[in-house]
């Protein structure tokens, strides 16, 4: 029998691709660019869900990971569009499928080195020093004069998908909506699997974990690189979406936006990031046509959410099931 937050989950799949292609055909671009934004910021949040909402790791260095992704976007197409080499003699590239393979081991990478220290810790000094992580990097950026430092780098052509236009607004959204499909698929693949559940008995008890056999330094460190990795393929995206990036990608806030993305909408919950990035780019865009202060109103939202519905916006229309 099929689970009403698999329904809900097919419903808001199906509606998700519904408003771009209806958009599309009535020619309000505009909100398929909108439909595009909430389609990579889920699957951020969805990446940043893995170590949060199965592993119980309340990163605030997600960020890290996101403008990692971004620059690496921007800075292999302004190598591919003057022609200069990297380091190493290494040519830049316009391939989106090149650049996202890069953006995830990038990602990846960092992920495995930030989460090898912060790791060895807990609690609020686990979030500290994945914050304190993020900080370096954006500093990093922010000083970093080659590629626009605190004025970031441009994007001047989104980049390539061999045999896609991605310069259409569909076209791109297509190809972002089909990576994030992709990803829920992984992401509940990994859940269901052996070392998904490793991962929520890790959650739930590490010393009864310990007990049985499971290690749970390793495996909380394997989530952890896998969750920076589709965080850094997000981050890409969005530099193609906004065709710049900037160290804002990299700021302690867009960490606090992921984890926000990922409360509104169930966590731990298969479309949870989905449905919390749409809530919240909904509020955006229309409270910020009526009041610059729009983000007082998403408070109020959050907070209801945390005191009356802590499974998010799935948790009211899917009920106390988790997965599905």
């Amino acid at each position: 029998m099929i689970s009403r937050e698999t329904t809900v989950n097919a419903l808001l799949a199906v509606l998700l691709l519904g408003v771009p292609l209806a958009a599309q055909a009535t020619g309000n671009i505009f909100y398929i660019t909108l439909a595009t934004r909430i389609v990579i910021l889920g699957l951020a949040a969805l990446g940043l869900n893995l170590a949060l909402g199965v592993g119980g790791l309340v990163s605030f260095g997600h960020a890290a990971f996101f403008g990692i992704g971004g620059y690496v976007a921007g800075v292999l197409s302004s190598h591919a569009f003057s022609g200069e080499d990297l380091l190493l003699g290494l040519p830049g590239t316009q391939s989106m499928p090149v650049i996202w393979l890069v953006a995830a081991l990038l990602s990846g990478l960092f992920a495995l080195v930030i989460g090898m220290i912060s790791l060895r810790t807990g609690g609020v000094y686990f979030i500290m020093i994945t914050l304190a992580f993020a900080q370096m990097v954006f500093y990093f950026a922010v000083s970093w004069p080659s590629y626009g430092g605190a004025d970031g780098l441009s994007i001047l052509v989104r980049n390539q998908f061999p045999g896609i236009n991605t310069m259409k607004p569909l076209s791109f959204f297509l190809i972002c909506y089909g990576l994030l499909m992709a990803a829920t698929a992984l992401f509940a693949i990994v859940r269901a699997s052996r070392f998904g559940s490793a991962l929520e008995v890790v959650r739930q008890n590490e010393t009864r974990a310990a007990a049985v056999g499971i290690a749970p330094y390793p495996i909380k460190l394997a989530a952890f690189a896998l969750s920076g990795m589709i965080t850094g393929i997000a981050g890409a995206l969005y530099a193609d979406l906004n065709r710049f990036v900037s160290p804002s990608m990299l700021s302690w806030h867009m960490s606090g936006e992921l984890i926000v993305l990922i409360i509104l909408g169930g966590t731990g919950r298969l479309f949870g990031p989905l449905a919390g990035a749409a809530l919240y780019v909904l509020i955006e865009h229309n409270l910020g046509q009526v009041t610059e202060r729009w983000q007082f109103f998403l408070g109020l939202i959050l907070l209801a959410t945390v005191l009356f519905a802590r499974g998010g916006v799935l948790g009211l229309l899917a009920g106390k099931v988790r997965h599905g």
